[in-house]
């Protein structure tokens, strides 16, 4: 682990490392280090250790060159950043050429008293050298990340001038061209904000990264279709109070930007997190734990104040006209049975103080465990209210029946219907704000309160921006445009509920113990750094095509639904006893692949481009053609009905995959086709993980049926083991019993900016 190295020899830069790229690149060089520090211990070494650790030393010294080398470019193409620079690269280098030096047998020209020409004689030398070396690196690596934060600030710049440009924008022709600039802009900055986000180290910055990224994702296509709507009808009041929240929306998305990655406060008041339930409930607890030790001598008053501030909070729960009475009973009866445990466990305290007993005593450490047991039962109790409610209202929402009626009312032009359901959007959306306030207290991590908080934000604001948008199309019941602006809003409604889905799911598994809630066990690449040949702000080396804001937009719903998906077919994994059966391996294989897809739908992850989800996209394909292949050996050990079963859905994924695959390979010209390319490819990617969801649990039942009644048979494997794949595996990659290709042409989605004035 990267800590040993450190800690054993406690070399300390002074420098605050934020990010894991820095981090990742430290490990490798103190592990070298640590290996020769440690081995001055010995005092005699053989002639092979010598040369071993002389490798490692030169080793140092040649890598230490070309990262200097590295730092040195930056410099050149930083002026403000060049004397720094050069002075950590100059000191690196020094170090370097120091430690090759002392582990330089041949260089030692007075040999120690038993003869033995060694690398051991000057530890004090070694361990300087090493000092001035990571202190020199660790510096040149901060401030190639400042080289970063300024790409980002650069960017952030360019999109705030062009953004000031839109707002002031009074023809068509003028808005289209400032857009289309506008709209790369976005997907740079997008690019630098992804790989900042996945590389801090902090998970609370990283959750408000990603929502601040997130509103600018989705308010990038509102701003498209307000402002549009704003030039078209130019006099109209609703109109222009929906696109004045857009901007004000993204101004202050892109400023919460720039306080994670420059790490300033906000300006005026200090926005920090609300307290919630469960972070009271865990201080109150840690507290009550820590009386049993004395570590933790709290007045009586302290601790009965901390537990009435967790009380407080519950009236969130209990004053909600949503909650039943029966869920308020519930909630109130184990508050004051946490109080009365409280108190006697404050009496058994100050009797156990004042016999100066030196540890718990017996009726004190039962107190302690009552303590704990009744506030655990109270937080279990506010997680299902909170959680059910949460449940509800999805399902409830799931027709999105007053978003239908505003679009129906507004088109017919009527303004006493828009103005009776939105009043009924607008009960939902205090509905939605409360449930994601519950949800909030219950979250179980900071960085998922943080979501909440999100989600809250979202729905308190989207909800006006619809009824606005509404109004302006009744007001313009034949505008195309006040009816696309309606519907782009729509959406963002819809997709926040497929957002507050997965963070539902996500808080049910930190409170469940399956994840810690952070970022779902995803891997990550750490890219923030400027790697060799990239170290200039200019971006334009990508050669691959990339999706513009809109674009990006059009596929944020079905990425949303792959990931809605992956989660189900994650949870149909874990259920499985044989983690190691193939179709469990294959099932997760897919599952990490196709959620790589959806974080290119976000902008995230390692697919920059529409090249690398292709190929993803292929990998995916052969991988699902693999599962087919064990699916068919799996099946020749059923019976006639299971084995039916099995082949029908394997047949049916087989020519999904085959489908995915021969579109992935077939070329395309042009940015509208490349879209639609990459639209095929998420709508088929889905289609696959749809099947392989289904397929799951059927297989795990027959696997336990056959487990437990045929056991003379073996197991699973065994029944592998007996067969060979190799013929159904050719048949499969042959492309044999095909279900055909047909590939079905989907709606366009992306505003077509050419023909604006023609609308």
């Amino acid at each position: 682990m990267a800590s040993s190295p450190c800690s054993s020899v406690n070399f300390d830069s002074g420098l605050e490392i934020k990010t894991r790229s820095v981090e990742q690149t430290l490990i490798p060089l103190v592990s070298q280090i640590t290996t020769l520090i440690n081995h001055k211990d010995k005092p005699k070494k053989s002639e092979r250790t010598q040369q071993a650790i002389q490798r490692v030393g030169q080793a140092v010294s040649v890598a230490v060159g070309r990262f200097v080398a590295v730092g040195e470019a930056i410099a050149v193409e930083n002026e403000e950043l060049k004397e720094e620079m050069g002075m950590a690269c100059f000191e690196a280098r020094r170090a370097g050429d120091a430690i090759a030096q002392l582990t330089d047998v041949g260089t030692v020209v007075t040999p120690p008293v038993d003869g033995r020409t060694t690398v051991f004689s000057d530890r004090t030398g070694m361990v300087k050298a090493a000092r001035m070396l990571l202190s020199s690196v660790t510096k040149v690596l901060v401030l190639a990340d400042r080289i970063v934060i300024k790409q980002i600030i650069t960017s952030r710049n360019k999109v705030l001038v062009t953004l000031e440009q839109l707002e002031r924008v009074s023809t068509f022709q003028e808005f289209v061209q400032i857009f289309s600039q506008f709209g790369n802009q976005m997907v740079e900055f997008a690019h630098l904000t992804g790989d900042r986000q996945n590389d801090l180290k902090d998970e609370n910055k990283k959750a408000r990264m990603a929502a601040a990224r997130a509103v600018l994702e989705k308010c990038t296509m509102m701003l498209l279709t307000a402002s549009k709507t704003c030039l078209r009808h130019p006099d109209c009041e609703s109109a222009r109070i929906n696109k004045d929240a857009v901007f004000h929306r993204m101004r202050f998305a892109l400023e919460q930007v720039m306080e994670i990655v420059t790490d300033a406060r906000p300006c005026g008041e200090t926005k920090v997190l609300p307290l919630s339930i469960y972070t009271g409930i865990k201080d109150f607890k840690s507290n009550v734990e820590g009386l049993r030790e004395g570590l933790y001598l709290l007045p009586h008053q302290a601790l009965s104040g901390q537990l009435e501030a967790v009380v407080e909070r519950t009236e969130d729960f209990t004053d909600s006209a949503y909650t039943s009475h029966e869920h308020r009973e519930g909630i109130l009866q184990l508050c004051q049975l946490v109080r009365q445990d409280t108190d006697q466990l404050i009496t058994a305290w100050m009797e156990a103080q004042s016999l100066n007993a030196k540890e718990a005593t017996e009726e004190m450490e039962l107190s302690i465990l009552k303590t704990c047991q009744s506030v655990y039962e109270l937080r279990r109790e506010l997680h299902k209210v909170a959680v059910g409610r949460a449940a509800d209202q999805l399902k409830l929402h799931t027709e999105h029946l007053p978003l239908r009626a505003l679009k129906a009312s507004g088109g017919e032009g009527n303004l006493e219907a828009v103005a009776e359901y939105a009043r009924t959007l607008g009960e939902q959306k205090e509905q939605l704000v409360e449930t994601c306030r519950l949800l909030c207290h219950v979250s179980g991590t900071e960085p998922l309160e943080i979501t909440c908080i999100h989600a809250e934000e979202t729905f308190h604001v989207i909800g006006p921006q619809i009824i606005s948008a509404a109004q302006t199309l009744a007001l313009h019941p034949s505008s195309k445009i006040a009816k696309e602006n309606l519907d782009v809003f729509c959406e963002a409604w819809e997709s926040q509920l497929c957002d507050m889905a997965v963070l539902l799911r996500e808080i049910n598994d930190v409170f469940e113990g399956r994840r810690g809630g952070a970022a779902s066990g995803d891997k990550r690449a750490y890219v923030s750094l400027p790697r060799p040949g990239k170290h200039s702000a200019n971006l334009k080396t990508v050669k691959a095509v990339k999706l513009d804001a809109e674009e990006q937009s059009t596929i944020a719903k079905l990425g949303l639904e792959l990931r809605l998906l992956t989660s189900d077919m994650d949870t149909e994994v874990e259920k499985w006893e044989d983690q190691e059966h193939d179709i469990v391996r294959q099932g997760q294989s897919l599952s990490s692949m196709a959620y790589s897809m959806y974080l290119f739908t976000r902008g995230e992850g390692l697919l920059k481009t529409t090249t690398d989800l292709f190929h993803q996209a292929e990998v995916l394909s052969e991988e699902g053609l693999q599962l087919c292949s064990s699916l068919h050996t799996f099946s020749t050990q059923l019976m006639d009905e299971e084995k039916v079963v099995v082949l029908s859905e394997m047949e049916k994924l087989m020519g999904l995959c085959q489908q995915l695959q021969m579109g992935v390979r077939t070329p395309v010209q042009g940015k509208t086709a490349t879209f639609q390319k990459v639209d095929s490819s998420i709508q088929n990617t889905r289609a696959i993980i749809t099947v392989v969801i289904y397929l799951l649990p059927v297989c795990n039942k027959i696997v336990r049926k056959y487990k437990s009644e045929r056991s003379s048979l073996g197991s699973p494997q065994s029944w592998r083991d007996r067969q060979s794949s190799t013929a159904v595996k050719d048949d499969v990659l042959n492309g044999k019993n095909s279900n055909g290709f047909g590939v079905k042409s989907l709606e366009q989605h992306m505003a077509n900016l050419t023909f604006l004035e023609s609308k």
